[in-house]
């Protein structure tokens, strides 16, 4: 059974855990305020906030409910259009009706600003820029319009709904950090309930508890995490099979450093890894390479080992961890084994794992500051998969020489791809520009890329030599000597 909160109403519901909250809302529940649009997570319509529990605290993310499995709504509070309105008192009593609703504070600015035409991806604005407001830690006009980078418009244009980010953004000036939701409230950006909602979850979540300590798990239910691009591939599937929710496994859910070596969760989120200080201590332009993966609705579903685990040739987070040197802490029914990510991927879409293994951990050692890049090109700079991308981790000794390096590159290969001959030729060798020209010529004789939709293959060849290079960007000179020639 999944129980939540669907607005102000509890939910206890038998309906098939692997379903999308999508699917849920809109057919069983009759709220059609949410919208279907594509099923893959790209044009926003169907976006809705999802309030859960980090560090004890009450936090709402937006999501978009068309990959969202039910199961993964619950303990939670999942919050739709429909619940974001004040009852509109005065006018119902004069029309004798009890369900009239005024705009939310949100809504009306994009009215305002005339921000809607056919208003048909209007509910994912809406939602994404309440989300905003009910963030803390995030009240400037930047950080608004950041919150709606996954939502499309495609008749009312851009700039319309950027002038109602500015007046929210705005209005929320003096909404304090700490009480964000009682300030609200008091404001009439959201109805009174919300005011509840937090002691509500609490006692749902005990109740939860209790019932789960009864129930033997099936070791044979399908183990979903994130599933952003497995329901888009196998939708039908995921809705017939069995799913035990990876999402709520707190020994999952953990970033930690031990030993030197820091230890992520497998299925903490893209948004949760560049929200830590940890990490952001360790890779200072995490931000930049973050806004470059996906959107923000994407990014607090999607996680770290199920964008490993899809083993897709462009995963940006593989090329990432590929350039970190990471291993892979694997279960199998209780027991344990490493194995380095490179060795992970076999084939197109084959990896080094049992059906009934789980990935728990990914393992680095993080990386001496400014000696980490990133980069990637793609047909739009945001909000699009990867033509190309590559990372580098690179540390030089005093005399010029390279002591370590890790390279990798997707969209050149069948899998995310380690570079391991161009490695071994550049360890040792002291970098200048004739060395890095013959580091190219090892790195093509390594490399298979393929013409597809993203582009030629020697484009691929092109962009990737491009994107090496300016993992060298900080060597002066060098880069200017071999473009120059």
């Amino acid at each position: 059974m999944v129980s939540f909160i669907l607005n102000e109403q509890l939910i206890h519901t038998e309906h098939a855990t692997g379903s999308t909250v999508l699917d849920y809302i809109r057919y069983y529940k009759r709220l059609v305020g949410t919208k279907i649009g594509c099923r893959e997570g790209d044009c926003g319509a169907c976006t809705i906030l999802v309030g859960d529990f980090e560090n004890e605290k009450l936090v709402y993310r937006s999501m978009t409910s068309c990959l969202l499995p039910l199961g993964n709504a619950h303990g939670k509070h999942i919050l739709s259009v429909e619940g974001i309105n004040q009852p509109c008192l005065q006018n119902s009593q004069a029309a004798g009706r009890q369900d009239m609703k005024e705009l939310s504070p949100v809504q009306q600015a994009i009215v305002d600003t005339n921000g809607t035409q056919c208003g048909f991806c209007s509910i994912g604005f809406v939602m994404s820029l309440t989300g905003f407001i009910l963030n803390e830690a995030r009240k400037q006009y930047d950080d608004a319009i950041a919150a709606i980078d996954g939502n499309i418009c495609r008749c009312t244009g851009y700039k319309s709904i950027e002038r109602a980010a500015a007046i929210i953004s705005e209005k929320i000036n003096d909404r304090p950090e700490a009480e964000t939701i009682a300030w609200l409230v008091e404001q009439k950006f959201i109805p009174d309930y919300f005011l509840q909602i937090k002691d509500r979850l609490i006692q749902l979540r005990e109740i939860i508890n209790k019932a789960s300590k009864v129930l033997n798990p099936d070791l044979q239910k399908l183990k979903l995490a994130g599933g952003t691009d497995l329901i888009v591939q196998k939708a039908l599937a995921v809705k017939k099979a069995e799913v035990h929710l990876l999402f709520d496994d707190h020994r999952l859910l953990q970033i930690n450093f031990e030993n030197g070596q820091c230890h992520i969760g497998a299925a903490v989120t893209l948004t949760t890894f560049a929200e830590s200080k940890l990490i952001q201590g360790f890779f200072p332009d995490l931000q930049h390479y973050i806004k470059l993966i996906s959107s923000t609705p994407i990014r607090n579903m999607a996680t770290m080992a199920g964008n490993l685990v899809n083993a897709s040739p462009i995963g940006d987070m593989s090329i990432f961890f590929l350039a970190l040197d990471s291993e892979l802490l694997l279960n199998k029914n209780g027991v344990n084994r490493t194995i380095k990510l490179k060795d992970f991927y076999k084939g197109y879409k084959q990896i080094d794992k049992a059906t009934d293994e789980i990935i728990e951990k990914i393992i680095f050692t993080p990386p001496q500051k400014n000696h980490f890049n990133f980069e990637k090109v793609s047909k739009r700079t945001h909000l699009d998969i990867a033509s190309v991308n590559t990372a580098c981790q690179l540390n030089v000794n005093n005399d010029g020489s390279i002591d370590k390096i890790h390279l990798s590159a997707g969209g050149i290969a069948p899998f995310p791809k380690y570079l391991a001959a161009t490695v071994s030729f550049l360890k040792g060798k002291t970098i200048n520009a004739g060395i890095l020209k013959e580091a190219i010529a090892v790195m093509n004789s390594e490399i298979v890329p393929i013409s597809d939709v993203r582009g030629t293959k020697e484009y691929k060849r092109l962009l990737l030599r491009q994107l090496f290079l300016a993992h060298f960007k900080n060597h002066n000179g060098i880069i200017g000597q071999l473009l120059g020639k």
